[in-house]
């Protein structure tokens, strides 16, 4: 099977409408990682079908749980999920924000050459981020849920949410940080992928101070 026939059986599993060019910028986002990943190691997946599965995929998976239109992917990586993302909801902006310089390079070097306008990378850790106010904040790269606590809840607007991805829940995973309220937890269905895969849905609690 070709990858570009891996990508549409895929697509169509997640009831993903994709043209023919979102189709191709995926396609060529797989190449840009596997060519980068040979100096900057940015995968430890070498078999690009399975980075169709386990990053595309997967990151699509999300698309159903974002809201509004601005939308900050924390530890982002090697764009993930924000460039499938950004691929996929073109008229929504996504801020690609990770600590790691080449990673934030190649994230840089991915938006030009697909000519992705609704991407801004930003090297920096999110304890700096301030200012910015966003819809959802995403998120593949906690271990731990108690960990989130570093996102603070005022880079989100009343009504965002936190969207974190998850495999295999643990007993920590239904205790979300003091500002957040876990309001949903749901197992996402990767096509291809039989590991179990989640999303939090984490939401800021309401104060005096943010009304």
């Amino acid at each position: 099977m070709t990858l570009e026939d891996q990508l549409t059986e895929g697509l169509e599993a997640l009831s993903l409408d994709f043209s023919a060019t979102q189709t191709q910028h995926c396609i060529d986002y797989v190449a840009l990682l596997l060519k980068w990943n040979k100096a900057y190691n940015l995968t430890a997946i070498r078999d690009p079908h399975a980075i169709i599965t386990k990053h595309l995929l997967d990151s699509l998976t999300l698309q159903p749980y974002l809201v509004g239109s601005q939308i900050l992917d924390v530890g982002t990586g090697a764009g993930l999920p924000g460039i499938p993302l950004a691929i996929a909801e073109p008229s929504k902006h996504f801020t690609l924000l990770d600590g790691n310089g080449k990673k934030i390079r190649f994230v840089r070097q991915v938006a030009i050459e697909l000519g992705l306008t609704n991407v801004e990378a930003i090297h920096s850790r999110i304890e700096a981020l301030q200012g910015t106010c966003f819809s959802t904040i995403t998120t593949r790269a906690f271990s731990a849920l108690s960990d989130m606590h570093i996102i603070k809840p005022d880079l989100l607007t009343p009504e965002g949410v936190l969207l974190a991805m998850k495999g295999v829940l643990s007993d920590t995973d239904n205790t979300p940080p003091e500002a957040y309220t876990l309001s949903r937890t749901q197992p996402l269905r990767v096509p291809g992928l039989q590991a179990e895969r989640h999303v939090l849905v984490l939401q800021p609690k309401q104060s005096t101070e943010r009304v």
